[in-house]
């Protein structure tokens, strides 16, 4: 059967009204980008938002953005980097690392899978930005939440139940977004040659400076040889970046005294704007873990400063490739193929209570049989599941792509 493709917000309330009737499960997806992040599950049709194209509105003045959820997002960084603004959550383009095309996910994709690049340390995740939206439920029903402005009234904020939710609740039609002036200047300085634990601790020393630090993560030497930026694949040892961002006689005085306070752990460069760019996007992207496409991605999610500690326990056991965002409290790693689990029980040993580990790229095999989102404990399942109820009572909407029932 051709998959569903809406071009109007009533043809996808017919659409998802019809799936109801005749009780049939819909893949919920925008051009697909993301499409094997989750467990595979059997759908009787694909429903496609690529068709609900368009910035519906757009006040640079007001900082605010409005568009359809099939949008993509290279139009709308466009758009936005006309009138030197962006996306201050700094949203990922996985399309690469998921064996995909690069520039072709949507503004829906972005928000229903709560992407954040590496200032999320600093501005918080896609949802932190998420004003306002409008949808279909798996109930047949079309509804509206939130609005222009960030708002401190009662009532459900349905923006952020909704960012994160892969498509499992209801179908996004419109998404209204914040945007931010961006930075004039962006420069990096890099510390040459930590371990995970120096690095951890110099990036936490940044963080806590003076100095506004809108980016922290560390590349062993083997995934730094990878790098598209010069100064770092040449460094021959392990590089920790620290981004600095504002405007220019800001940014060079904070830089200058940033590699003092640096030089303290170890040899110390600085990178200006181009490479700065270029080296982010890659952190951004884990560009870095795109080949081979044969090995597992996870992507965790710990304290920072477990971050070393955590990746100890696992390199012991396992062959993998991996660096660290978020000044430690993201891990990107593949697995070397040939474990029957990709890794999962001892990544999730080593991530303990207090992280969350979610398997970004794996064959549909494994991810069929393994967890592919961090496994719940019981209280917040059983809340997921009346969240489910609540609004695709039937579960037609992804059914089982985050849990058995949700």
């Amino acid at each position: 059967m051709s998959p569903l493709r809406p071009t109007t917000a009533d043809e996808l309330l017919a659409a998802v009204k019809d799936a109801l009737a005749d009780a049939t499960p819909l893949e919920i997806l925008g051009r697909g980008t993301k499409r094997d992040i989750g467990r595979p599950f059997q759908a009787g049709r694909r429903l496609e938002t690529a068709a609900l194209t368009g910035v519906t509105l757009y006040e640079p003045g007001e900082l605010v953005l409005s568009a359809r959820a099939g949008t993509p997002m290279a139009e709308i960084e466009e758009l936005l980097k006309k009138n030197r603004q962006e996306f201050a959550f700094e949203p990922p383009d996985l399309g690469p690392l998921l064996g995909g095309e690069a520039n072709a996910q949507t503004i829906g994709g972005v928000v229903a899978g709560n992407l954040a690049g590496p200032r999320r340390l600093r501005a918080g995740a896609a949802r932190d930005h998420f004003l306002g939206f409008h949808a279909v439920s798996g109930r047949g029903e079309a509804f509206k939440s939130g609005g222009r402005v960030m708002k401190n009234v009662t009532g459900y904020d349905l923006s952020k139940l909704m960012a994160g939710s892969w498509g499992t609740l209801a179908v996004l039609s419109d998404v209204t977004m914040k945007v931010l002036p961006a930075a004039e200047k962006t420069r990096s300085v890099l510390v040459i040659g930590l371990d995970p634990d120096r690095a951890v601790r110099a990036m936490t020393a940044a963080m806590q400076s003076a100095h506004d630090v809108s980016g922290a993560a560390h590349l062993p030497a083997s995934l730094a040889a990878r790098s598209a930026v010069g100064y770092v694949a040449g460094a021959g040892a392990g590089v920790t970046a620290l981004r600095v961002e504002g405007t220019p006689g800001s940014v060079e005085w904070r830089c200058a005294e940033l590699k003092k306070q640096m030089a303290g752990f170890g040899a110390v460069e600085e990178l200006h704007s181009m490479n700065s760019a270029k080296l982010w996007r890659e952190l951004r992207d884990a560009a870095y873990l795109v080949e081979p496409q044969a090995r597992p991605v996870w992507r965790l999610s710990v304290p920072p400063q477990r971050g070393p500690a955590v990746i100890h326990s696992i390199t012991r056991i396992l062959d993998v490739a991996w660096f660290m965002d978020w000044g430690g409290g993201l891990v990107w790693l593949s697995v070397a193929p040939g474990s029957a689990d990709a890794g999962a029980g001892v990544i999730r040993d080593a991530v303990g209570n207090d992280g969350h580990a979610t398997l970004y790229r794996a064959p549909a095999d494994l991810r069929a049989q393994i967890p592919v989102f961090h496994p719940q404990p019981p209280a917040l399942a059983a809340l997921a599941e009346r969240v489910k109820d609540s609004f695709d009572p039937k579960r037609i909407l992804n059914p089982g792509r985050m849990y058995a029932r949700v």
